[in-house]
């Protein structure tokens, strides 16, 4: 990602694609059944989940924990430097149910938590990605889903769409200034 970003928001540069790039879900969990990256501490805090998430289970969900990761790989974009991808079995991420929902979301619903407690940060923010220090859009992703997808003739933004990740990912203090940001690259934008 050769482009200079002129914005840093908690140490990432922001990509101002998120202001414009059109996008609506109707969420089936599509971009799920591909898997995610997790951060190693995530794939840990899973497996020290494993008696509960397995109690949330379908009969599509494997039960061998052992089989829910892939191999561990080095990736400087994650915080411990380890990289661990989630199965996909069955056609879905292992942590999928038969009806397009995340088992560790539902947990968290079920225990009255923060609904996101236990999910992997990637899962959290999609469309959004963090590509080489950059905020940005999973455009890759997003062109191979039929749900998930740019919906043309809505007036919705990625930012718009994604309030509530982007809050979670930079905090409140980290949203205002995006949003600020946001108002002056729109401004600028249609002056020039």
């Amino acid at each position: 990602m050769p482009k200079n970003f002129e914005k840093v928001i908690n140490g990432l540069k922001i990509d101002p694609i998120i202001f414009t790039f059109k996008f609506d879900c109707e969420c089936t969990g599509e971009c799920c059944h591909y898997g995610v990256y997790t951060d190693s501490f995530e794939a840990e805090r899973i497996l020290n989940n494993k008696d509960k998430i397995l109690a949330n289970f379908d009969s599509t969900q494997c039960t061998d924990a052992s089989k829910w990761f892939e191999k561990p790989e080095e990736d400087k974009e994650f915080e411990s430097g380890i990289a661990i991808g989630t199965e996909v079995i069955n056609g879905k991420c292992t942590f999928l149910d038969n009806k397009g929902l995340c088992t560790l979301q539902k947990m968290a619903n079920d225990e009255s938590e923060y609904k996101w407690k236990y999910k992997p940060l990637y899962c959290i923010l999609f469309p959004l990605i963090i590509d080489e220090g950059v905020l940005t859009i999973d455009t890759g992703h997003i062109k191979r889903l039929k749900t998930c997808n740019p919906i043309f003739d809505t007036k919705k933004t990625i930012f718009e769409s994604c309030t509530e990740e982007l809050l979670h990912l930079l905090g409140k203090r980290g949203y205002s200034q995006l949003k600020k940001y946001s108002e002056e690259y729109l401004v600028n934008k249609k002056n020039n």
